[in-house]
């Protein structure tokens, strides 16, 4: 197990997550006009999952075509340049630790910098068109997925020791090697769950913004203070992106950020041993993962017959004219409020 590593006083943990967000805000102007200047925008979506033709998302998104993508680029390069930033800051003995430690934060930033590639080159190939759907097939990307995942699993079980799930108000149970499954299972949920979440503007990156504020809370109470740090650099540089993200979104995301920043929330909540408070933390992501799988699950075995008028839910809510902005203000009211009682039940469970 991870023990708890060099503290950082709370102000440090402030001023990161401030440094994260002033840089990305900084940076913006020349990121979206790199973007534009290459021609990086998103291309329409061709066919719905289960290859038929997604005229809800036309109707709703057609006014998007040609908006830059790519902007998880800017998240988790903050992020990187935050990090190095309180390297060379120990460095030169102004603060006493970084956030570069091995024990807390090289999990998390390895999960990181490997799904961002795997996102940033299913992106590249979405915007030249290339792929059945437009994009990294499924079978490679699932491939890369479960490389990732198995590789990490097996340093948490093997290496580290993790070999128990913490059931809050009722203690640690002892899963031996399922605990390799399991964690394949939260990392390639998790982060399919926030990718298939980041389909309205502002949706994924302010609920984003709830789950590592919220993890940051419960790693420092835990007395993972570095691993707060990086939750809350996370989050400055997530708002940096928000601030311009927000309906009508300057850019988008993109699979290089959500597939990224999912698969980092959950090896962090199995970092803390507190993978049965992710569901709760990220209660939206779960339920717009579920909605696709009823709806392909309807399909199949009821002759095409739809639960939803589109999945993920949230096309669902646009379908009923909600309005965009609405759908994405509830969605962050729900996270918020089920993120609180994550943090209580963490807390105290």
């Amino acid at each position: 197990m991870i023990l708890p590593r060099p503290d950082i006083p709370l102000l440090s943990v402030l001023g990161y997550m401030l440094f994260a967000f002033l840089l990305g805000l900084l940076v913006t102007p020349w990121f979206v006009a790199f973007l534009r200047r290459n021609r990086l925008g998103k291309q329409l979506r061709v066919e719905t999952v289960d290859g038929r033709e997604p005229s809800i998302f036309r109707k709703y998104h057609k006014d998007k075509f040609g908006t830059p993508t790519m902007g998880g680029m800017l998240i988790w390069s903050a992020i990187l340049l935050t990090v190095l930033f309180s390297r060379g800051l120990s460095f030169m003995g102004i603060v006493e630790h970084s956030l570069l430690q091995r024990g807390e934060v090289y999990l998390p930033l390895f999960t990181l910098v490997s799904m961002a590639v795997l996102g940033g080159i299913d992106d590249y190939l979405n915007i030249l068109g290339i792929g059945k759907k437009k994009g990294l097939d499924v079978l490679p990307k699932l491939s890369f997925l479960f490389l990732i995942s198995i590789l990490g699993a097996l340093w948490f079980h093997t290496k580290l020791g993790y070999d128990q799930i913490h059931i809050p108000f009722y203690g640690n149970f002892i899963v031996g090697g399922w605990y390799v499954p399991i964690f394949m299972f939260v990392l390639i949920g998790t982060a399919n769950a926030v990718n298939v979440t980041d389909g309205l503007d502002g949706l994924a990156g302010g609920l984003l913004v709830i789950a590592f504020g919220s993890f940051s809370v419960l790693a420092y109470i835990h007395g993972f203070s570095v691993l707060a740090a990086f939750c809350a650099v996370c989050v400055g540089a997530i708002v940096a992106f928000l601030w311009n993200n927000v309906p009508p979104a300057l850019f988008f995301m993109g699979d290089t950020g959500s597939l990224a920043l999912g698969g980092t929330l959950a090896v962090i909540a199995l970092m803390i041993d507190s993978v049965l408070i992710l569901p709760l933390i990220g209660f939206v992501f779960v339920i717009e993962m579920l909605s696709v799988i009823v709806q392909l699950t309807s399909k199949k075995f009821r002759g095409g017959k739809k639960v939803f008028k589109a999945a993920p839910i949230h096309h669902h809510f646009e379908a009923l004219d909600w309005g965009e902005s609405k759908v994405t203000m509830r969605l962050w009211i729900i996270g918020g409020f089920c993120s609180l009682l994550g943090v209580i039940i963490g807390a105290v469970g």
